[in-house]
């Protein structure tokens, strides 16, 4: 296996191949929720960021086709100097760093929501035929963390029978009002911590490897329905009103009156939400990184919000209320 000092040099060795420079040095970003590292880097004069993505666990390859797609459309996504596929490596354009979430306040928040709603309108007119779909499989697939990863292996609940043919009926309807709405192009990930503000074209987009092909409001949850950072229902859904009227205005809905455009939002929102607390509890059950835990109870809040508004997630609803998970969370958190 290769020592950390060996690494760091491998790494400095590609950069200069890349850059030409002979004075480099890389310092450690913070990691993300995957295999990959991220590392900023100095070479003479200039400044970049290297992605650094083991082979045996990550595949760049993915990440420069998007990467390249969404370039294409003019969006700001980091440009890549230099890469290496079979080793993991890409050199990257420097985006600065001001996440989305260190710089929203109620002052700027209708400025900076805007501008990235402007440019979600525009991924979402990006030719997507390339792009694998966001089919049944794979919904319900991801819904199935939920049980598997946060009820049972988190807290501790085991469903009966009864409980689970409820579970199985809701995501059958959840999957059902996500193959009914219009399918685009879908970053898959579009939130606060993967958007920046930079010094031009705010904002600079990073995170879109995993990018699909599938429901039209599947962006708008992640973004508007943000596990980092909450805002209030009214305000979620003026914004969500100007992103229906900018899909409108580029062709990509044909008559969908706000509310049922709110129905398609609120209902792909319990799909994502049953996901992501999964895979915060995958993270640090499988993965020992304890830090998405904190945002369990926020992602559960949109989740429950919105599985109490509609009839094909009132059943799910009320089996979660019957299961506590509140108080089951804050024992999970007084454990040793």
């Amino acid at each position: 296996m290769e020592s950390q000092e060996t690494h760091h040099r491998r790494l400095e060795a590609f950069v200069g191949r890349c850059t030409g420079a002979t004075d480099v040095s890389v310092t450690p970003l913070t990691g993300d929720a995957s295999f990959r590292r991220y590392w900023r880097v100095r070479a003479g004069d200039e400044r970049y960021v290297l992605m650094d993505a083991p082979p045996e666990h990550e595949d760049v390859r993915p990440f420069l086709h998007v990467g390249g797609l969404l370039a294409e459309a003019g969006i700001h996504v980091p440009a890549v100097h230099c890469a290496d596929p079979s080793a993991g490596l890409v050199l990257l354009e420097d985006l600065g760093e001001t996440l989305y979430l260190d710089a929203l306040d109620e002052e700027n928040a209708d400025t900076l929501y805007g501008l990235a709603l402007d440019t979600l309108a525009r991924i979402a007119a990006v030719p997507a035929w390339t792009l694998e779909p966001y089919d049944r499989a794979r919904l319900l697939d991801e819904m199935t963390l939920f049980p598997t990863w946060f009820l049972d292996r988190h807290l501790g609940v085991t469903l009966d029978k009864t409980q689970q043919a409820a579970l199985e009926r809701a995501f059958e309807s959840l999957v059902g009002v996500a193959l009914a709405q219009p399918q685009v192009f879908v970053h898959r990930d579009y939130h606060s911590r993967n958007l920046l503000v930079t010094e031009r074209d705010t904002p600079g987009v990073v995170d879109f490897q995993d990018a699909v092909r599938g429901p039209v409001t599947y962006d708008a949850v992640s973004l508007l329905k943000d596990s980092y950072i909450a805002w209030p229902r009214g305000r979620q859904l003026q914004w969500l009103e100007g992103y229906r009227e900018r899909l409108l205005d580029k062709g990509l809905l044909r008559g969908t009156p706000p509310m049922e455009f709110v129905r398609w939002f609120d209902l792909m929102g319990v799909q994502r939400q049953l996901k992501v607390c999964g895979i915060f509890a995958r993270l640090w059950h499988r993965d020992g990184k304890p830090g998405y835990l904190k945002d369990i109870p926020q992602t559960l809040r949109y989740l429950m919000g919105a599985a109490g508004r509609y009839p094909e997630t009132r059943e799910l609803h009320d089996l979660l209320c019957g299961l506590d998970l509140e108080s089951r969370i804050e024992d999970t958190e007084r454990e040793p």
